[in-house]
Protein backbone atom coordinates (compact mmCIF):
# COMPACT_ATOMS: atom_id res chain seq x y z
CA UNK A 1 0.00 0.00 0.00
CA UNK A 2 1.41 3.37 -1.03
CA UNK A 3 1.41 5.86 1.82
CA UNK A 4 2.47 9.13 0.26
CA UNK A 5 0.86 12.52 0.57
CA UNK A 6 0.93 13.41 -3.11
CA UNK A 7 -0.13 9.97 -4.27
CA UNK A 8 -3.12 10.33 -1.95
CA UNK A 9 -3.80 13.77 -3.41
CA UNK A 10 -3.66 12.30 -6.92
CA UNK A 11 -6.21 9.68 -5.90
CA UNK A 12 -8.49 12.29 -4.35
CA UNK A 13 -8.37 14.34 -7.54
CA UNK A 14 -8.86 11.25 -9.70
CA UNK A 15 -12.26 10.78 -8.06
CA UNK A 16 -13.58 14.21 -9.09
CA UNK A 17 -12.78 14.81 -12.78
CA UNK A 18 -14.61 17.81 -14.23
CA UNK A 19 -14.84 19.12 -17.77
CA UNK A 20 -13.38 22.41 -18.99
CA UNK A 21 -14.50 25.51 -17.04
CA UNK A 22 -16.59 23.26 -14.79
CA UNK A 23 -13.73 22.39 -12.39
CA UNK A 24 -15.51 23.76 -9.30
CA UNK A 25 -14.75 20.88 -6.92
CA UNK A 26 -11.22 20.61 -8.28
CA UNK A 27 -10.55 24.30 -7.71
CA UNK A 28 -11.97 24.07 -4.18
CA UNK A 29 -9.74 21.07 -3.38
CA UNK A 30 -6.65 22.84 -4.70
CA UNK A 31 -7.43 26.08 -2.85
CA UNK A 32 -7.95 24.21 0.42
CA UNK A 33 -4.59 22.51 0.09
CA UNK A 34 -2.85 25.75 -0.90
CA UNK A 35 -4.40 27.48 2.13
CA UNK A 36 -2.82 24.85 4.40
CA UNK A 37 0.67 26.02 3.36
CA UNK A 38 2.69 28.90 4.83
CA UNK A 39 1.27 32.05 3.24
CA UNK A 40 4.18 34.36 4.20
CA UNK A 41 5.68 34.61 0.73
CA UNK A 42 2.58 33.62 -1.25
CA UNK A 43 -0.13 35.52 -3.13
CA UNK A 44 -3.11 33.69 -4.63
CA UNK A 45 -5.62 34.68 -7.31
CA UNK A 46 -8.41 32.79 -9.02
CA UNK A 47 -9.31 33.07 -12.69
CA UNK A 48 -12.61 31.43 -13.61
CA UNK A 49 -12.11 27.85 -12.36
CA UNK A 50 -8.32 28.14 -12.39
CA UNK A 51 -5.74 29.39 -9.91
CA UNK A 52 -2.65 31.57 -10.27
CA UNK A 53 -0.29 31.97 -7.34
CA UNK A 54 3.05 33.67 -6.84
CA UNK A 55 5.79 32.82 -4.37
CA UNK A 56 8.36 35.52 -3.71
CA UNK A 57 11.98 34.42 -4.00
CA UNK A 58 14.83 35.23 -1.66
CA UNK A 59 16.77 37.34 -4.15
CA UNK A 60 14.82 37.37 -7.41
CA UNK A 61 16.31 38.18 -10.80
CA UNK A 62 13.45 36.64 -12.81
CA UNK A 63 10.10 34.92 -12.50
CA UNK A 64 9.79 31.22 -13.35
CA UNK A 65 6.36 29.91 -14.37
CA UNK A 66 5.08 26.37 -13.95
CA UNK A 67 1.76 25.24 -15.41
CA UNK A 68 -0.47 22.28 -14.56
CA UNK A 69 -3.79 21.60 -16.30
CA UNK A 70 -6.74 20.53 -14.17
CA UNK A 71 -9.68 19.31 -16.29
CA UNK A 72 -10.84 15.80 -17.12
CA UNK A 73 -12.37 14.12 -20.16
CA UNK A 74 -15.91 12.93 -21.02
CA UNK A 75 -14.94 9.25 -20.77
CA UNK A 76 -16.52 6.42 -18.76
CA UNK A 77 -13.73 4.99 -16.59
CA UNK A 78 -12.95 1.28 -17.01
CA UNK A 79 -10.06 0.84 -14.57
CA UNK A 80 -10.16 -1.44 -11.54
CA UNK A 81 -9.09 1.39 -9.22
CA UNK A 82 -10.70 1.45 -5.76
CA UNK A 83 -10.63 5.25 -6.24
CA UNK A 84 -12.50 5.41 -9.54
CA UNK A 85 -14.19 8.56 -10.75
CA UNK A 86 -17.32 9.43 -8.78
CA UNK A 87 -18.46 11.68 -11.65
CA UNK A 88 -20.15 9.27 -14.04
CA UNK A 89 -19.10 9.88 -17.63
CA UNK A 90 -15.97 11.84 -16.68
CA UNK A 91 -12.42 10.58 -16.12
CA UNK A 92 -8.90 11.88 -15.67
CA UNK A 93 -7.85 9.91 -18.74
CA UNK A 94 -5.10 12.33 -19.76
CA UNK A 95 -3.19 12.39 -16.49
CA UNK A 96 -4.17 15.82 -15.25
CA UNK A 97 -4.65 14.32 -11.79
CA UNK A 98 -0.92 13.46 -11.95
CA UNK A 99 -0.10 16.95 -13.22
CA UNK A 100 -1.90 18.61 -10.31
CA UNK A 101 -0.42 16.32 -7.63
CA UNK A 102 3.09 16.91 -8.96
CA UNK A 103 2.54 20.68 -9.07
CA UNK A 104 1.32 20.68 -5.46
CA UNK A 105 4.38 18.67 -4.45
CA UNK A 106 6.70 21.15 -6.13
CA UNK A 107 4.76 24.08 -4.65
CA UNK A 108 5.02 22.62 -1.14
CA UNK A 109 8.77 22.23 -1.45
CA UNK A 110 9.27 25.76 -2.79
CA UNK A 111 7.14 27.20 0.03
CA UNK A 112 9.20 25.33 2.63
CA UNK A 113 12.56 25.81 0.90
CA UNK A 114 12.42 29.05 -1.13
CA UNK A 115 14.64 29.57 -4.13
CA UNK A 116 16.16 32.90 -5.15
CA UNK A 117 13.78 33.60 -8.01
CA UNK A 118 10.06 34.35 -7.90
CA UNK A 119 7.75 31.53 -9.01
CA UNK A 120 4.29 31.59 -10.51
CA UNK A 121 2.21 28.39 -10.43
CA UNK A 122 -0.67 28.20 -12.90
CA UNK A 123 -3.46 25.64 -12.38
CA UNK A 124 -5.13 25.99 -15.76
CA UNK A 125 -8.67 24.89 -16.58
CA UNK A 126 -10.08 23.62 -19.88
CA UNK A 127 -6.96 22.26 -21.57
CA UNK A 128 -8.98 19.46 -23.17
CA UNK A 129 -11.51 21.96 -24.45
CA UNK A 130 -12.61 24.55 -25.22
CA UNK A 131 -9.08 25.76 -24.44
CA UNK A 132 -8.13 27.63 -21.29
CA UNK A 133 -4.54 28.67 -21.98
CA UNK A 134 -5.22 31.43 -24.49
CA UNK A 135 -7.88 33.36 -22.51
CA UNK A 136 -5.93 32.85 -19.28
CA UNK A 137 -2.80 34.20 -20.97
CA UNK A 138 -4.72 37.29 -22.05
CA UNK A 139 -6.26 37.88 -18.62
CA UNK A 140 -5.26 40.78 -16.39
CA UNK A 141 -4.55 38.32 -13.58
CA UNK A 142 -1.95 36.47 -15.61
CA UNK A 143 -0.44 39.54 -17.24
CA UNK A 144 0.23 41.09 -13.84
CA UNK A 145 2.39 38.11 -12.86
CA UNK A 146 3.58 37.11 -16.33
CA UNK A 147 6.72 34.97 -15.93
CA UNK A 148 10.00 35.42 -17.79
CA UNK A 149 10.14 31.71 -18.60
CA UNK A 150 7.61 28.92 -18.26
CA UNK A 151 7.54 25.13 -18.38
CA UNK A 152 5.21 22.17 -17.97
CA UNK A 153 5.13 18.40 -18.25
CA UNK A 154 2.78 15.84 -19.71
CA UNK A 155 2.62 12.21 -18.69
CA UNK A 156 3.67 9.69 -21.35
CA UNK A 157 2.31 6.14 -20.90
CA UNK A 158 4.68 4.71 -23.50
CA UNK A 159 7.88 5.58 -21.58
CA UNK A 160 9.24 3.86 -18.43
CA UNK A 161 9.14 5.64 -15.09
CA UNK A 162 12.25 7.79 -14.82
CA UNK A 163 12.21 8.85 -18.47
CA UNK A 164 12.24 12.55 -19.32
CA UNK A 165 11.50 12.74 -23.06
CA UNK A 166 12.03 16.09 -24.73
CA UNK A 167 13.41 17.80 -27.81
CA UNK A 168 14.36 21.28 -28.89
CA UNK A 169 11.95 23.07 -31.21
CA UNK A 170 8.64 21.60 -32.29
CA UNK A 171 7.21 19.04 -29.83
CA UNK A 172 3.42 19.07 -30.41
CA UNK A 173 1.43 19.91 -33.53
CA UNK A 174 -0.98 22.68 -34.42
CA UNK A 175 -4.47 21.24 -34.00
CA UNK A 176 -8.03 22.21 -34.81
CA UNK A 177 -11.38 20.57 -34.38
CA UNK A 178 -13.59 20.36 -37.47
CA UNK A 179 -17.39 20.37 -37.62
CA UNK A 180 -19.23 20.63 -40.94
CA UNK A 181 -23.04 20.79 -41.09
CA UNK A 182 -24.90 20.17 -44.34
CA UNK A 183 -28.57 21.00 -44.91
CA UNK A 184 -30.60 19.87 -47.91
CA UNK A 185 -34.18 18.69 -48.37
CA UNK A 186 -35.56 15.49 -46.89
CA UNK A 187 -38.28 13.30 -48.29
CA UNK A 188 -39.52 9.81 -49.08
CA UNK A 189 -36.91 7.31 -50.29
CA UNK A 190 -39.19 6.44 -53.24
CA UNK A 191 -39.01 10.02 -54.58
CA UNK A 192 -35.32 11.02 -54.56
CA UNK A 193 -35.85 13.55 -57.34
CA UNK A 194 -37.91 15.64 -54.93
CA UNK A 195 -35.14 15.77 -52.31
CA UNK A 196 -31.58 16.97 -51.75
CA UNK A 197 -29.80 14.06 -50.10
CA UNK A 198 -27.25 15.06 -47.45
CA UNK A 199 -25.92 11.54 -46.85
CA UNK A 200 -24.73 11.46 -50.47
CA UNK A 201 -23.30 14.98 -50.17
CA UNK A 202 -21.51 14.15 -46.90
CA UNK A 203 -19.99 10.95 -48.32
CA UNK A 204 -18.72 12.85 -51.34
CA UNK A 205 -17.20 15.55 -49.13
CA UNK A 206 -15.43 13.03 -46.89
CA UNK A 207 -13.73 11.53 -49.93
CA UNK A 208 -12.71 14.97 -51.17
CA UNK A 209 -11.24 15.89 -47.77
CA UNK A 210 -8.84 12.97 -48.10
CA UNK A 211 -7.16 14.65 -51.07
CA UNK A 212 -6.02 17.69 -49.09
CA UNK A 213 -2.97 16.12 -47.45
CA UNK A 214 -1.95 14.11 -50.50
CA UNK A 215 -2.34 16.94 -53.03
CA UNK A 216 -2.19 20.29 -51.23
CA UNK A 217 0.47 19.89 -48.53
CA UNK A 218 4.21 19.79 -49.13
CA UNK A 219 5.30 16.11 -48.96
CA UNK A 220 8.20 17.21 -46.73
CA UNK A 221 5.72 18.71 -44.27
CA UNK A 222 3.15 16.68 -42.31
CA UNK A 223 -0.58 17.06 -41.83
CA UNK A 224 -3.58 14.96 -40.85
CA UNK A 225 -7.25 15.47 -41.73
CA UNK A 226 -9.31 12.83 -39.95
CA UNK A 227 -13.09 12.44 -40.05
CA UNK A 228 -14.02 10.54 -36.93
CA UNK A 229 -17.80 10.81 -37.00
CA UNK A 230 -20.62 11.20 -39.52
CA UNK A 231 -24.29 11.56 -38.62
CA UNK A 232 -27.21 11.99 -40.98
CA UNK A 233 -30.81 11.07 -41.52
CA UNK A 234 -33.43 9.55 -39.27
CA UNK A 235 -34.63 6.16 -40.59
CA UNK A 236 -33.79 3.88 -43.52
CA UNK A 237 -36.58 4.95 -45.87
CA UNK A 238 -36.34 8.73 -45.50
CA UNK A 239 -33.75 10.69 -47.45
CA UNK A 240 -31.61 12.74 -45.07
CA UNK A 241 -32.20 16.45 -44.89
CA UNK A 242 -29.24 17.03 -42.56
CA UNK A 243 -25.79 15.54 -42.10
CA UNK A 244 -22.85 16.42 -39.86
CA UNK A 245 -19.16 15.63 -40.25
CA UNK A 246 -16.87 15.80 -37.22
CA UNK A 247 -13.12 15.50 -37.35
CA UNK A 248 -9.72 16.91 -36.51
CA UNK A 249 -6.89 18.70 -38.31
CA UNK A 250 -3.26 18.41 -37.24
CA UNK A 251 -0.22 20.02 -38.88
CA UNK A 252 3.43 20.57 -38.07
CA UNK A 253 3.37 24.22 -39.14
CA UNK A 254 0.92 27.13 -38.82
CA UNK A 255 1.25 27.70 -42.57
CA UNK A 256 0.03 24.21 -43.33
CA UNK A 257 -2.89 24.65 -40.92
CA UNK A 258 -3.98 27.74 -42.83
CA UNK A 259 -3.62 25.92 -46.14
CA UNK A 260 -5.66 22.93 -44.95
CA UNK A 261 -8.47 25.22 -43.81
CA UNK A 262 -8.43 27.11 -47.10
CA UNK A 263 -8.86 23.84 -48.99
CA UNK A 264 -11.62 22.61 -46.66
CA UNK A 265 -13.54 25.83 -47.22
CA UNK A 266 -13.11 25.60 -51.00
CA UNK A 267 -14.27 21.98 -51.09
CA UNK A 268 -17.27 22.73 -48.88
CA UNK A 269 -18.25 25.62 -51.18
CA UNK A 270 -18.01 23.20 -54.09
CA UNK A 271 -20.36 20.77 -52.34
CA UNK A 272 -22.83 23.62 -51.78
CA UNK A 273 -22.89 24.30 -55.53
CA UNK A 274 -22.72 20.70 -56.67
CA UNK A 275 -25.41 19.37 -54.34
CA UNK A 276 -27.53 22.53 -54.03
CA UNK A 277 -27.34 22.53 -50.25
CA UNK A 278 -26.37 24.83 -47.39
CA UNK A 279 -23.26 24.32 -45.27
CA UNK A 280 -21.54 25.73 -42.20
CA UNK A 281 -18.04 25.12 -40.87
CA UNK A 282 -17.01 25.35 -37.22
CA UNK A 283 -13.35 24.83 -36.28
CA UNK A 284 -14.11 24.45 -32.57
CA UNK A 285 -11.02 24.49 -30.37
CA UNK A 286 -7.76 25.47 -32.07
CA UNK A 287 -4.40 24.85 -30.40
CA UNK A 288 -1.11 26.40 -31.39
CA UNK A 289 1.98 24.23 -31.71
CA UNK A 290 4.16 23.50 -28.67
CA UNK A 291 7.56 24.86 -29.66
CA UNK A 292 10.33 24.41 -27.10
CA UNK A 293 12.84 27.23 -26.74
CA UNK A 294 16.14 25.84 -28.02
CA UNK A 295 18.40 27.44 -25.40
CA UNK A 296 16.23 26.62 -22.37
CA UNK A 297 15.55 23.09 -23.61
CA UNK A 298 19.24 22.40 -24.26
CA UNK A 299 19.92 23.58 -20.71
CA UNK A 300 17.22 21.24 -19.36
CA UNK A 301 18.68 18.34 -21.33
CA UNK A 302 22.14 19.02 -19.92
CA UNK A 303 20.67 19.15 -16.41
CA UNK A 304 18.76 15.89 -16.98
CA UNK A 305 21.86 14.03 -18.15
CA UNK A 306 23.42 14.67 -14.76
CA UNK A 307 20.34 13.88 -12.67
CA UNK A 308 20.51 10.80 -10.47
CA UNK A 309 16.87 9.72 -10.94
CA UNK A 310 16.05 10.82 -14.48
CA UNK A 311 16.94 9.31 -17.85
CA UNK A 312 17.01 11.67 -20.82
CA UNK A 313 15.37 10.54 -24.07
CA UNK A 314 15.43 12.80 -27.11
CA UNK A 315 12.03 12.17 -28.66
CA UNK A 316 10.44 13.05 -31.99
CA UNK A 317 7.68 15.60 -32.48
CA UNK A 318 4.12 14.29 -32.15
CA UNK A 319 0.76 15.13 -33.72
CA UNK A 320 -0.61 15.57 -30.20
CA UNK A 321 -2.29 18.88 -29.40
CA UNK A 322 -1.71 20.98 -26.26
CA UNK A 323 -2.89 24.51 -25.58
CA UNK A 324 0.29 25.19 -23.60
CA UNK A 325 1.59 26.15 -27.05
CA UNK A 326 -0.14 29.53 -26.70
CA UNK A 327 1.94 30.26 -23.60
CA UNK A 328 5.17 29.21 -25.33
CA UNK A 329 4.32 31.48 -28.26
CA UNK A 330 4.65 34.47 -25.90
CA UNK A 331 6.98 33.22 -23.16
CA UNK A 332 10.25 31.28 -23.63
CA UNK A 333 10.01 27.82 -22.16
CA UNK A 334 9.40 24.15 -22.83
CA UNK A 335 7.26 21.10 -22.18
CA UNK A 336 8.57 17.60 -21.59
CA UNK A 337 7.12 14.10 -21.44
CA UNK A 338 7.19 12.25 -18.10
CA UNK A 339 7.33 8.47 -18.40
CA UNK A 340 4.55 6.71 -16.44
CA UNK A 341 4.63 3.20 -17.98
CA UNK A 342 0.98 2.35 -18.68
CA UNK A 343 -0.16 -0.34 -21.14
CA UNK A 344 -3.08 1.90 -22.06
CA UNK A 345 -2.49 5.28 -23.66
CA UNK A 346 -3.74 8.82 -23.17
CA UNK A 347 -7.51 9.28 -23.41
CA UNK A 348 -8.06 5.54 -22.85
CA UNK A 349 -10.73 4.45 -20.37
CA UNK A 350 -8.22 2.05 -18.74
CA UNK A 351 -5.26 4.41 -18.43
CA UNK A 352 -3.31 3.51 -15.24
CA UNK A 353 -0.11 5.55 -14.90
CA UNK A 354 2.54 4.26 -12.49
CA UNK A 355 2.25 6.36 -9.34
CA UNK A 356 5.97 5.94 -8.73
CA UNK A 357 6.44 8.73 -11.27
CA UNK A 358 4.83 11.30 -8.95
CA UNK A 359 7.60 11.59 -6.36
CA UNK A 360 10.26 11.21 -9.03
CA UNK A 361 8.80 14.15 -10.96
CA UNK A 362 8.53 16.30 -7.84
CA UNK A 363 12.17 15.66 -6.93
CA UNK A 364 13.31 16.22 -10.52
CA UNK A 365 11.48 19.54 -10.91
CA UNK A 366 12.57 20.82 -7.49
CA UNK A 367 16.18 19.97 -8.35
CA UNK A 368 15.78 21.77 -11.68
CA UNK A 369 14.33 24.86 -9.97
CA UNK A 370 17.20 24.94 -7.51
CA UNK A 371 19.55 24.61 -10.46
CA UNK A 372 17.81 27.51 -12.27
CA UNK A 373 16.77 29.68 -9.35
CA UNK A 374 19.83 29.57 -7.15
CA UNK A 375 22.72 29.90 -9.55
CA UNK A 376 24.25 33.21 -10.56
Amino acid sequence: MIDNQFVRIRRDLHKIPELGFQEVKTQKYLLEYIASLDQTRMEVKTWRTGIILRIKGLNPSKTIGYRADIDGLPIDEETDYPFQSTHKGNMHACGHDFHMAIALGVLTNIVNHPINDDMVFIFQPAEEGPGGAKPLLESAEFQQWKPDMIFALHIAPEYPVGTIAVKEGLLFANTSELFIDLKGKGGHAAYPHQTIDMVVAACSLVNQLQTIVSRNIDPLDSAVVTVGKITGGTVQNIIAENARIEGTIRTLSPTSMNRVKQRIEALVQGVEVGYECQTTIDYGSNYYQVYNDEVLTADLMQFTEGHKEANLFICKEAMTGEDFGYMLREIPGFMFWLGVNSPFGLHHARLKPDEGAINLAINYIVDYLNYKGNRA
